[in-house]
């Protein structure tokens, strides 16, 4: 199963083509090779697999880790690392 939930961009590496990112506290590096608009810190992708696959708007972003944010709050400790993995 593919939970895409919305990353925030903290840093931008062009020359690497790649972006670190932070999804819901846990923060990696991805590839950001399949978007084809520039990024900016602050700006909100979905990942997939190590790849940003989209940017998302602010909004949506926001809505998005509400519901994500509800949903953990009912979860035990070991079901969300097992998510965020």
């Amino acid at each position: 199963m593919c939970l895409c939930i919305p990353s925030n961009v903290l840093e931008v590496y062009p020359d690497e083509s790649s972006a670190l990112v932070d999804t819901l506290g846990v923060q990696r590096q991805v590839s950001t090779h399949l978007i084809s608009s520039p990024l900016a810190i602050g700006d909100h992708v979905l990942i997939h697999v190590g790849f940003a696959i989209s940017k998302i708007d602010q909004q949506e972003a926001q809505e998005s880790l509400a519901t994500y944010r509800q949903l953990l709050a009912e979860m035990d400790e070991d079901d969300i690392k097992v998510l965020l993995q």
